[in-house]
């Protein structure tokens, strides 16, 4: 790996670039050596080293709690955010989204990554961030960029065996992610919600309490001079829809529950009909999915003009037909969560592999058998699973001849091109730098950098 004294210098314990240039030539291999740096300790040095270098010229990792208090207020709207989850090939998607957000002007974008995602794809907090980083400065973008904890879910079987453990354990992950300069979580309790209750107040108590008692969390720990967006979740996606009676039963119990001098929720996640991934048939094709606009507009309405948030949130959007993206805008939705599309289109890409991806599905086949449920087919099963081979074969995923991903890069390119278009996002670079000023928090430098660099 080539020497970063080159181009970055640490003076009192804050990183330095010395030669802009020079760290866009080497970021390529900078970032390949501290992803997989067997040195646990080193990795995470230089993990930092390219987030502070991203922030030293203008690369920013920031909250989008004022450009959401603003929509909340009426004052932009128009447009659904995206929110993206890049599971596999994460550098180099990374790299073509920051492309086309510069070629169409686009600022209101996020990246996120979820809480299981975490694990079946080997990324934690610190090293999603750096990679995400690492190619805003490999493609020359500039200004915020917004990192998201996707589903920062609480486990209902591991919360009724032990809660104590379990909260403790998501506290423990959105600390981690705050550290690593994740700004936006996404609390999801909403896997608590008790419907045997009887009245909807009782069954969405443990999901408000929760909730609440999170983002006090959050409020507690989060760095001085940002307001970390939190986003909250009624309906667990996939199962029934979610109704007007439970979002204000959910709202106005979480903000009896939160601190009164706390800053309280952004957005609210609803179910309006579609699942995680999409619905597989027996052949391994989609199902058509109906999603319910007229739910999803009158619940983000009531959520923006008696809540003051900045809308509903639609999750398991990203295999749905192009149609569709347009009345997300139309419904006043405020961001729609996009994952398994992006994965379908790397796996089913006419570039692929099929010696990798026949050896992936095989890997799954076995390593995963248990998982496959009693009713399905090969097909559905690999279908559902496969987002699991992207960790195991991360390092072979990253190391593709440059003319294979290439391919399936152009075809993810043509994508996001469509989605910002269509969620009408283009041009909005201006109205999130007005909302939002840069600020860079600072981090420590480890010392095992320090004493390599100087």
């Amino acid at each position: 790996m080539k020497d970063v004294n080159s181009f970055i210098k640490i003076t009192d314990n804050k990183i330095k670039v010395t030669n802009k240039d020079a760290l866009r030539t080497s970021i390529d291999e900078l970032i390949f050596h501290s992803v997989f740096n067997q040195n646990e300790d080193e990795k995470n040095a230089l993990l930092r080293l390219i987030i502070e270098a991203a922030k030293d010229i203008g690369i920013i990792p920031s909250s989008i709690q004022n450009f959401y208090k603003e929509i909340g207020k009426g004052r932009y709207k128009g447009f659904t955010v995206p929110a993206i989850n890049i599971r596999g090939l994460t550098y180099d998607v990374a790299r073509i989204i920051f492309k086309k957000a510069m070629e169409m002007n686009v600022g209101a974008f996020i990246f996120e990554i979820a809480r299981s995602e975490i694990g079946y794809t080997a990324q934690r907090p610190l090293e999603y961030s750096a990679v995400v980083l690492a190619a805003a400065i490999k493609e020359g973008y500039e200004g915020h960029v917004f990192i998201q904890g996707d589903h920062f879910q609480i486990s209902n079987k591991k919360y009724l065996d032990n809660p104590e453990k379990e909260v403790s354990a998501l506290k423990e992950l959105i600390a981690e992610a705050i550290d690593a300069d994740f700004y936006n979580i996404d609390i999801d309790a909403s896997t608590t919600v008790d419907l045997s209750k009887p009245t909807v107040d009782e069954q969405q108590r443990p999901n408000y309490t929760l909730t609440a008692n999170l983002t006090d969390y959050i409020r507690k720990i989060e760095p001085k001079g940002i307001t970390v967006s939190v986003g909250g979740e009624i309906g667990e996606i996939g199962k029934a829809n979610s109704t007007e009676e439970e979002l204000k039963a959910f709202l106005s119990g979480f903000n009896k529950t939160v601190k009164s001098n706390n800053t309280g929720l952004s957005k609210i996640s609803v179910q309006t009909g579609t699942s995680h991934g999409g619905v597989v048939l027996p052949d391994g094709t989609l199902a058509q999915v109906k999603i319910d606009f007229e739910t999803l507009k009158r619940l983000s309405n009531t959520a923006r003009t008696e809540y003051g948030l900045a809308g509903a949130v639609q999750h398991g959007a990203s295999t749905l037909p192009e149609s569709a993206f347009g009345k997300f805008v139309e419904t006043g939705c405020v961001e729609v969560h996009l994952a398994t599309g992006f994965q379908n289109i790397i796996y089913d890409s006419k570039y692929m592999p099929s010696d990798l991806k026949s050896e992936i599905y095989e890997f799954i086949k076995k390593e995963f058998a248990k998982e496959k449920k009693e009713n399905q087919t090969g097909e559905q099963f690999i279908y559902s699973t496969r987002k699991k081979g992207f960790g195991p074969f991360k390092k072979r995923w990253w190391e593709l001849p440059s003319d294979i991903k290439s391919g399936i890069l152009s075809e993810l390119e043509e994508r996001f091109g469509l989605l910002f278009e269509k969620l009408n996002v283009v041009n909005t670079k201006d109205i999130v730098n007005k909302a939002i000023h840069k600020k860079a928090v600072p981090k420590a430098i480890p010392k095992t950098l320090i004493s390599k660099v100087a």
